[in-house]
């Protein structure tokens, strides 16, 4: 489980194509001082597994699952990333409960000079963003400010555009995003519920007729 909450921006220093698959090595110093093979860490809200630790880097493949939902699968040599080690048993809840498991990609629109972004909202995951509800980018948790069908706004403050890559972002950059699980769990249950409901009301209906 991840929080959010970046503790350093890393850099990607290599991309190795594998069939099906990418090889990246990221440098994290902070990340990796107490990291071990087969550690998650999230890597721009990617949760990935540690395969090997040296010299402050650390190397994680992903599959195509997971470069089909991300934006991994455009990284390249020199990229900065968000990292974040899984939350420990006990550990402060900083930000909200995610599992770094990305369930698409926005687009990063614009940015006013009062740290309003906005950002574009895929289609299948607008149903689960709410004003004031959470949700991540690239990681990050983040409150948000207003949503529509097709976007939504943060409002970001100088500390989170510093300490993560969402300072440098562009107009036309791709960003990860992952939307609050419980939204999710709360809409599986209450579809159950309501075919129940209308399974009972059509069952009663053909029973007067």
């Amino acid at each position: 489980m991840f929080t959010g909450i970046v503790e350093e921006i890393g850099e990607i220093t290599s991309v190795e194509q594998l069939t099906n698959a990418a090889r990246l090595r990221v440098r994290g110093p902070l990340v990796t001082s107490d990291a071990g093979h087969g550690d998650s860490i999230a890597v721009s809200g990617v949760c990935l597994t540690v395969v090997e630790v040296a010299g402050g880097e650390f190397t994680v493949d992903v599959v195509d699952e997971t470069l089909q939902r991300s934006s991994l699968a455009k990284v390249a040599t020199g990229d900065r990333v968000n990292l974040e080690r899984a939350t420990p048993a006990g550990g402060r809840l900083g930000g909200h409960i995610m599992q770094g498991h990305v369930d698409g990609t926005g687009v990063f629109l614009s940015r006013d000079d009062n740290g309003v972004t906005t950002f574009s909202l895929p289609a299948h995951l607008s149903r689960y963003v709410v004003e004031k509800g959470s949700i991540a980018v690239d990681g990050i948790s983040l409150t948000v400010a207003a949503v529509t069908a097709d976007q939504f706004k943060v409002a970001l403050i100088p500390t989170t555009l510093e300490a993560t890559t969402l300072g440098g972002r562009e107009a036309g950059d791709l960003v990860n995003l992952e939307v609050d699980v419980v939204a999710k769990y709360v809409e599986k249950l209450a579809e159950a519920h309501i075919r129940d409901q209308v399974h009972n009301r059509d069952g009663g209906t053909e029973e007067r007729s």
